[in-house]
């Protein structure tokens, strides 16, 4: 088994470990995860390239960007390829069907880790829309 990373778990570890110094303070997060493998869908990337993009400052723009370059330094990015695309087709029909839609970015998130036969490791804020996906394992990060 193995755990996808979703973005709200990346702003958790980001908000708390505000103190922390260095470029791979994502990356140092993550420890109580070596037990199983680790991935960053590429969605995900995209999300947080998207604050690196939106920082309000050059500085707090570097800081995020550090980030980002060590965690893809330790984590790989699985790309949304076309077994994924087919998984998200699936979800998208079956949640469609149930009147229980949930955001395309993170069903894209879902239908990487169904594919990959992983779990969803979501922030403390728990994403309760993971949990509509049947069979789905969700894990809350704890910070």
């Amino acid at each position: 088994m193995g755990l996808v990373i979703d973005t709200s778990a990346l702003i958790a570890v980001e908000r708390h470990s505000a103190s922390l110094k260095g470029q791979d303070a994502w990356a140092r997060q993550f420890p109580q995860l070596a037990a199983e493998p680790v991935v960053l869908p590429a969605i995900v990337l995209a999300e947080v390239l998207v604050g690196v993009a939106m920082a309000d400052t050059a500085i707090r723009a570097a800081a995020r960007r550090a980030r980002v370059d060590a965690l893809v330094a330790h984590v790989p990015v699985v790309d949304f390829d076309a077994e994924v695309a087919e998984e998200w087709a699936r979800l998208f029909t079956s949640l469609s069907r149930s009147g229980r839609l949930i955001p395309s970015n993170d069903l894209a998130v879902a239908a990487t880790a169904v594919r990959l036969q992983f779990g969803v490791l979501v922030g403390p804020s728990d994403e309760k829309h993971f949990k509509m996906i049947d069979g789905l394992r969700v894990e809350t990060l704890r910070v």
